[in-house]
């Protein structure tokens, strides 16, 4: 399995979802996982075997931000080298090679773009059947736009070149399709999950005291976790925030997360007037994490386009209900939240307006959210991927009977 990222070191949900599938999956009897990272770490993880995939010669990696930033490669005899996003990604495919040919296994499973030529490499390499499992497109990074054209190459030669092709949601799916005339029957839906055993309960004592001693003064709070970035949305949310703050003036909205947007977004609630109102906390682990859910009168994830959206199963486990957009996988999996077009900031406005004057919908809404989220399980997902593991290995296994007899 070759992935970008896993907990602790990880920056948003796909680390997230590839350690608990793993886990799932090393659950079953017969899985063995190597798993593959462009980084060198101690994940603390004893379920599978982490591999760091490291240019020949390279000492250490050093972060200039987070997983998705530039690092600086430093190697043994001295010298230094810094490489972007593209150029990590084409080190990782070689370093991969490399380390494939001293391996055997069965499937080559490869988690989001940065990740699909190391997939193809091990697959040209081994004669193993290749699976791609697919969190987001360019279309989605990109807000709904063209994106990296670079990055669509890749997508779009993996994705010819793939066994199979794994979403995380139908809409996916129907992305894959529309943009890279991919058919229909190469694409399995997998929907992502959420394990609740991981899940660190919520304490007595939630570290945003301030929120919480404006709630008791009968203030409500909107929260939003995630990156800040053009594909969440979050300028049309702080739009939508004027007017909900000019309708229902106790109302915070706490943004908790990082990204490119993150200084523009702080300027935007500057320029709409609405800066005592929001709260920009920075990234966030661990309890103070756990603690932005747990204050929030409402959770919303606005994104023009969401492959998935964990956030929101996290949300409702900590008990916020969620106002989602029409343009994200997790409804296909959770229907008791409020919905919204991301474009339409009216909308959002009025819809968040109704839910920070009536307690009584959010805490309905939240009930019902709840027992949904009981009846998800990895275990479906990772049942899913066995079957798909078998089917492929056994048509691999006939291929090469049939070349040997011939």
């Amino acid at each position: 399995m070759l992935g970008w990222e896993l907990p602790p070191y990880n920056s948003g949900g796909l680390g997230v979802a590839c350690y608990q599938l793993c886990k799932a999956l090393t659950k079953k009897s017969d899985v063995d996982i190597e798993f593959m990272l462009p980084y060198e770490a101690d994940h603390q993880i004893d379920f599978m075997k982490v591999t760091a995939a490291l240019p020949q010669g390279v000492e250490t990696i050093i972060e200039a931000g987070g997983v998705y930033d530039s690092h600086k490669y430093v190697y043994q005899d001295g010298h230094e080298e810094w490489h972007d996003i593209v150029g990590q990604q084409q080190m990782f495919e070689r370093s991969v090679g490399r380390l494939v040919e001293s391996r055997e296994f069965d499937i080559i499973h490869a988690h989001d773009w940065l990740t699909f030529r190391a997939g193809l490499r091990a697959k040209a390499h081994s004669g193993c059947p290749l699976i791609l499992h697919v969190h987001s497109i360019e279309r989605d990074r990109a807000g709904g736009g063209d994106g990296n054209p670079l990055v669509r190459e890749i997508e779009a030669l993996a994705f010819l070149m793939a066994d199979h092709i794994v979403a995380v949601s139908a809409h996916t799916k129907r992305m894959i399709m529309q943009d890279y005339d991919i058919p229909g029957d190469k694409i399995e839906v997998v929907h992502n999950s959420i394990d609740r055993d991981l899940m660190i309960p919520l304490d007595d004592h939630n570290v945003y005291h301030y929120l919480e001693s404006l709630k008791a003064d009968g203030w409500r709070v909107v929260t939003n976790v995630g990156r800040m970035t053009v594909q969440k949305g979050l300028f049309n949310l702080l739009h939508a925030a004027c007017e909900v703050i000019y309708r229902q003036p106790k109302t915070i909205f706490l943004l908790v997360g990082s990204g490119e947007q993150y200084h523009e977004l702080i300027a935007l609630s500057a320029e709409l007037g609405i800066s005592k109102n929001v709260v920009f906390t920075g990234f966030q682990r661990g309890k103070n994490w756990r603690d932005s859910f747990g204050i929030a009168d409402l959770f919303v994830m606005p994104s023009i386009s969401e492959p998935y959206g964990l956030t929101v199963l996290e949300a409702i486990e900590y008990g916020a209900p969620a106002l989602i957009s029409k343009q994200s996988g997790v409804g296909e999996a959770i229907r008791n939240c409020l919905r919204v077009d991301s474009w339409d900031v009216a909308d959002m406005a009025n819809q968040i307006t109704a839910a920070v004057r009536d307690r009584s919908l959010t805490e309905e809404l939240h009930h019902n959210a709840f027992q949904e989220l009981k009846q998800l399980s990895w275990n479906d997902a990772a049942d899913k991927l066995i079957h798909l593991y078998n089917h492929h290995t056994a048509t691999a296994a006939s291929r090469r009977l049939a070349g040997a007899a011939a």
